[in-house]
């Protein structure tokens, strides 16, 4: 992007909440290269990472699973959300309003809204860890629900504002820094692999002299699979891929990622996740593992996931620098999307005073530590939360007319709530619930089935909910033609 049109997007300070992204304001390739590439290499990597080990995954199981999740993962950007955001080019929450109307989205937004929150505060309390070794103060333990110290509180807090100012400032901001930071990142997640490796096979004494003897390494000392840690999940390879595909399920499948993607020049654009997912959750998951694993090796019962300590022990004042950053660059894209949201529900505040607040109801969620030490389980729970809308966004981009039915119902029939969305999204949060409540279903494997549910239930419930407007919908205009990406 020239710098001519930087500053022709930053003057103007519109994030084009309630209105197509214009032709002007479109942004090239490198933009989201850099966007994905710095918030999917972030602190939360340092977090995950660990939580395979203490999950008990075997080397195979988490190498390949990673490969084949993360390869959906980025089909999923290119085929489902890509092509609606390039073609519509609103935002998530404006475009939902069209189809559910203004009180469903209502609720929809406040409930997408808080779970970026808690998904930011995730990713502020990680970066605090990286105080924590400077400053000395007492950090949280594994299982840990509140925060355990005074220093805690303070540096989660400077650095939750820090984040907050960055994400209020808007998208393109949020990109820059991105771009900025990203390819040193990506460097030291490297080193940090590099560095683990070389500390094991110096405490083992193991030869390596092969591809073949790195790998036995990593089979009998680094994933050597075996009981999870107490309270975790046995992972298989299902976990993993499932889980390395739904972690961002929210993003891609559930369509949050439009109100990123509308700024694309092209929806192949989407393929720029890629660099997110294997720069970061396949390279820096298993870089973390790595020094998770030498932790445990040199005390096993040590098994705080603390990424601050893990960076600092492998690359010194560079690895803890790494924390605060990647923490950062992670944070400022998800505020802004939960700020958008938030803004949604009031659209004639501020979004940059919305943003603000936003980030600072995250920073509250990340002095306590719960979020963080059971990431697995949360980012799987809030993708299941928001993928249903995503399936009723994509039937009603490109089928329901199919079907004989109106497509971004609520604006033309003027409705405030459109009942067949709002069941679609509960009865599935309902049905997936109980799969995981009474069935014993892990709940990284109920996702998939659950989008299918709510895009059958989409459909057979507008078929009866449309007909009592239907004369009414007859007499209305067409809606504006779909533009091609």
């Amino acid at each position: 992007m020239s710098t001519e049109q930087q500053s022709q997007q930053t003057q103007g300070g519109s994030e084009f909440e309630r209105e197509p992204v214009p032709q002007n304001r479109l942004l090239g390739f490198r933009s989201f290269v850099g966007m994905y590439a710095g918030e999917h290499t972030a602190g939360t990597e340092l977090m995950i990472g660990p939580l395979f080990v203490a999950a008990g995954v075997s080397a195979f199981d988490v190498v390949v699973g990673l490969i084949v999740g993360n390869l959906l993962a980025v089909a999923s950007w290119v085929v489902m959300c890509a092509p609606i955001a390039t073609r519509a080019r609103l935002t998530l929450y404006y475009q939902l309003e069209k189809i559910c109307g203004r009180q469903l989205v209502t609720l929809y937004n406040l409930a997408n809204g808080v779970m970026f929150c808690f998904l930011a505060g995730a990713m502020v309390t990680v970066s605090a860890t990286a105080l924590g070794v400077w400053f000395h103060f007492p950090m949280p333990a594994l299982n840990d629900l509140y925060p355990n110290s005074v220093g805690w509180v303070i540096a989660v807090l400077a650095v939750g504002i820090m984040i907050s100012l960055v994400a209020a400032y808007g998208y393109q901001i949020v990109a820059k820094v991105a771009n900025v930071a990203a390819p040193w990142m990506v460097l030291v997640f490297i080193a940090f692999g590099l560095i683990g490796l070389r500390q094991f096979i110096d405490a083992t004494g193991t030869k390596v002299g092969s591809l073949s003897d790195v790998w036995a390494l990593a089979q009998t000392h680094i994933w050597r699979g075996g009981d999870p840690h107490l309270g975790k999940v046995k992972f298989t390879f299902w976990h993993v891929m499932f889980f390395a595909w739904f972690c961002n399920m929210a993003m891609h499948i559930g369509m949050s990622d439009l109100s990123v993607l509308r700024f694309a020049k092209k929806s192949w654009y989407g393929v720029a996740s890629g660099t997110g997912m294997f720069l970061g959750h396949y390279l820096a998951w298993l870089a973390a593992s790595i020094l998770y694993a030498f932790q445990l090796h040199l005390n096993p019962s040590n098994t705080d996931v603390l990424p601050g300590p893990l960076a600092y022990q492998a690359a010194g004042l560079a690895g803890l620098i790494c924390v605060i950053i990647a923490g950062w660059t992670t944070a400022n894209p998800t505020i802004y999307r939960a700020g958008l949201a938030f803004q949604a529900v009031i659209p004639r505040s501020s979004r940059f005073t919305v943003t603000l607040i936003t980030g600072l109801i995250a920073t509250l969620a990340g002095m306590f530590p719960a979020i963080a030490m059971q990431l697995l389980e949360f980012v799987a729970l809030y993708g299941l939360i928001l993928m249903p809308m995503g399936a009723v966004i994509f039937v009603d981009f490109w089928l329901i007319r199919r079907f004989g039915l109106q497509s971004s119902y609520a604006e033309r029939s003027g409705t405030g709530f459109n009942w067949a969305a709002g069941a679609a999204w509960l009865v599935t949060l309902a049905i997936a619930w109980g799969l995981v409540r009474f069935a014993g279903v892990p709940i990284f494997f109920v996702s998939l089935p659950g989008w299918f549910v709510a895009a059958t239930l989409y459909v057979g419930l507008s078929l009866v909910y449309q007909r009592k407007v239907r004369p009414v919908l007859e007499q209305a205009k067409p809606g504006p033609a779909v533009a091609e990406a």
